[in-house]
């Protein structure tokens, strides 16, 4: 089971706190950093000092480490242009020396697109299948050859397809709860299915339906890696549990019924519930990413403990 350190800057990060998470996390030998894409806050918080742009982040964090693997849940589809897209990925992959992951979503945070006057279109999804078919067909077409696509959203013509990735392959990430397309894009696209925010019982049950897609689509089940996203919030004792959860604005009980929370034999058993059900990586979603000694506490009393 890998644990994966997951970031929420737009609630209100620097990048400077930003590097000494991810530093953190190498140091403590996590398995990658990664961030979410927005550019607006969500809830009561103020956001300050601003947002900060995930692929600038990541360019800067991959210059900065050596080790630990790098990429957003999710990249918003409405953000980037495919072909823009592709070259900014591909650029930090060679930046860090082959170590990100590019997880794509269709985008959805319709006030953060008036905020910043990004076009938020109505065809979301259509958009995403594209973008996935123009990001992958860039970076495999051989150096020297062309790239061309022509979509009912997006038209290439000619591409050399360049910058490469410095990895022959750059993993890519899908993810979600719907029942039927999402499990049919991953079975195209996706080196790994996340589903964020969910119980064990629809863990289980949208991993099913992407098994089902992908061995439709021609491909095996364990051909994917199977991934969960949760809040984490976890102490040595109830009382340090509940000072984490008040410090994001949480409830104890809600955290424990939804999330990783509690004491770090809790959460190991919990993280061992969906492991039963077939997840193999957990993105821990960090909210006070100041507290640096709870990366700590999760890296030497949970970590040591999962197979």
């Amino acid at each position: 089971m890998d644990l994966r350190v997951f970031t929420e800057p737009q609630q209100g990060a620097t990048y400077e706190t930003l590097l000494r998470v991810a530093k953190a996390a190498e140091d403590l030998r996590y398995d990658a950093f990664f961030r979410s894409d927005h550019y607006l806050h969500m809830g009561s918080v103020d956001g300050l000092p601003g947002p900060t742009d995930a692929w600038i982040t990541l360019a800067g964090i991959a210059r900065e480490t050596s080790r630990i693997g790098l990429g957003t849940l999710m990249t918003a589809g409405t953000f980037r242009l495919p072909g823009v897209l592709a070259i900014q990925v591909a650029q930090v992959d060679q930046m860090s020396g082959g170590r990100v992951e590019l997880g794509l979503g269709a985008g959805w945070y319709e006030a953060e697109h008036e905020a910043y006057g990004i076009p938020f279109p109505k065809e979301k999804f259509g958009r995403l299948e594209e973008q996935l078919a123009i990001v992958t067909g860039l970076w495999t077409t051989p150096v020297g050859e062309r790239f061309s696509f022509d979509g009912r959203y997006y038209q290439l013509k000619d591409s050399p397809a360049l910058p490469k990735p410095a990895q022959s392959k750059v993993p890519v990430i899908v993810g979600g709860h719907g029942a039927k397309r999402t499990p049919a894009l991953a079975a195209r696209y996706a080196d790994e299915f996340n589903i964020p925010f969910a119980s064990v019982a629809d863990t289980e049950q949208q991993f099913a339906r992407v098994r089902a897609a992908a061995e439709q689509a021609g491909r095996k089940g364990d051909d994917l890696v199977y991934s969960n996203a949760l809040v984490a919030c976890v102490g040595r004792t109830d009382a340090e549990v509940k000072r984490r959860a008040d410090a994001i604005g949480r409830d104890v009980d809600e955290l424990k019924a939804n999330g990783l929370a509690g004491s770090p034999a809790e959460v190991v058993e919990k993280i061992a519930r969906y492991q039963a059900v077939g997840s193999q990586r957990m993105y821990l979603q960090m909210l006070d990413l100041d507290d640096l000694d709870h990366l700590e506490l999760i890296a030497s009393e949970v970590m040591p403990r999962l197979v």
